[in-house]
C-alpha cells in the first residue's frame, strides 16, 4: 500500500483512438496499473492539443471523428512505478510518457483525523509553488453536497488561488475498484474526481488538515512547481462557486 511520503507520479499522454491489441490504449494502460497493484490512476479526456504530428484536435459535442488527447496518471513508490516503466513503454506506442517527484500527503479508505483551520493572507504568486492534488471519486460527499464541490468553496473560503475539478473517464483508487463511463449517453458510476490546487507552501501547508478530516477516502498528493504567469482578467463573481468540469 503507498504511504505518506515521497512517491512518484507517472503521466501518459496518448490519443483517444490509439489501441493496444484492440481496446484503446488508455483503457489498457489503467488495466495493466490496476492488475499490478499500483496504488490507483485516473483517466482525463482533453478538449483540444496536438502532438507530434503537429495536427491540432479538439473534441466536439457530436464528433467521433477527433483524435483529442487522453491523460492518465498514476502514483505510487518509486520502486513500484520504475518496475512497470517497461511494460508501459510497451503499451504506449506512440505519445509522451513523463515520471515525476511527488509527495503524498494523505491516502486512506476511512480515516479522521482533525485539526484547527489557520487563517492565510492572500499574496502575489510568482516564482516557486506548490502543486496539489486531490483524488477522490464522483459519488463522495461532505455534509450532503459532493465533495470536490465542497472542497473548491472550502479552498476560496481560505483564500487559495485557484482550484479546477477534472472528472475522469475511467480510473480506480483506494478499493481497487475500476470505474468507467459506460455507453454513448451513459451514466457514470463514481467515476474518479482530481481537484488541481497551485498557491504557495505555506498556504497550501494550511490546507492541509481540513482536507485532511473532509477526506476520509482518497489520496492527497504535493509536488513542487514554478509559476511562470498568474493574471487576472475581470474581478471574481462572488455567486460563482470556482468549480470546472
Amino acid at each position: 500500500m503507498i504511504k505518506r511520503g515521497s512517491a512518484r507520479k507517472l503521466v501518459v499522454y496518448v490519443n483517444e483512438q490509439e489501441k493496444y491489441r484492440g481496446e484503446p490504449v488508455y483503457e489498457a494502460v489503467v488495466r495493466f496499473l490496476h492488475r499490478h497493484g499500483c496504488a490507483g490512476a485516473t483517466v482525463t479526456r482533453a478538449v483540444a492539443g496536438y502532438g507530434a504530428s503537429g495536427e491540432m484536435h479538439k473534441a466536439r459535442i457530436f464528433s467521433l471523428t477527433e483524435d483529442v488527447p487522453m491523460r492518465i496518471e498514476a502514483i505510487d513508490s518509486e520502486k513500484k512505478i520504475t518496475a512497470l516503466l517497461p511494460w508501459i513503454y510497451e503499451i504506449v506506442g506512440s505519445g509522451l510518457i513523463e515520471v515525476q517527484d511527488t509527495e503524498v500527503i494523505k491516502y486512506s479508505v476511512h480515516e479522521e483525523q482533525r485539526e484547527e483551520e489557520h487563517a492565510m493572507k492572500h499574496e502575489k504568486l510568482e516564482g516557486e509553488a506548490k502543486m496539489l492534488r486531490i483524488y477522490i471519486g464522483e459519488d463522495d460527499r461532505w455534509e450532503n453536497e459532493p465533495l470536490h464541490e465542497a472542497i473548491v468553496k472550502k479552498l476560496r473560503m481560505m483564500d487559495i488561488a485557484g482550484a479546477t475539478v477534472y472528472r475522469g473517464l475511467m480510473g480506480y483508487g483506494a478499493q481497487q475498484r475500476l470505474h468507467k463511463k459506460s455507453g454513448w449517453l451513459g451514466l457514470s458510476t463514481d467515476l474518479p474526481i482530481m481537484v488541481s490546487v497551485i498557491d504557495t507552501e505555506e498556504k497550501i501547508r494550511r490546507v492541509l488538515p481540513v482536507l485532511d478530516e473532509m477526506v476520509d477516502e482518497g489520496l492527497v498528493v504535493l509536488s513542487d512547481v514554478e509559476i511562470i504567469k498568474y493574471t487576472h482578467s475581470h474581478a471574481v463573481d462572488p455567486t460563482d462557486d470556482g468549480v470546472q468540469q
